[in-house]
């Protein structure tokens, strides 16, 4: 594991390369709604639920299907 520490120098928001990755990959997973909550007794079952996003999320990606929107207008 690598830590990522921030310059003094830098001013303002600067993404982090590992931490960037991390937080957008959650931000996709929030999208399925069975992962907004921890609704799950069994870790395995957890497991199985994000390895269901991931694999929507990759299947949108190949077939290029607009992804869902938290948001409405």
């Amino acid at each position: 594991m690598e830590i990522v520490t921030r310059s003094p120098a830098d001013q303002g928001f600067i993404p982090q390369p590992k931490r960037w990755i991390v937080e957008q990959t959650y931000g996709t997973l929030m999208l399925h709604r069975c992962l907004v909550r921890d609704y799950e007794h069994l870790p395995a079952s957890s497991e199985s639920r994000v390895y269901w996003a991931m694999t929507d999320v990759m299947s949108r990606r190949l077939t290029r299907a607009p992804a869902p929107s938290s948001r409405t207008t």
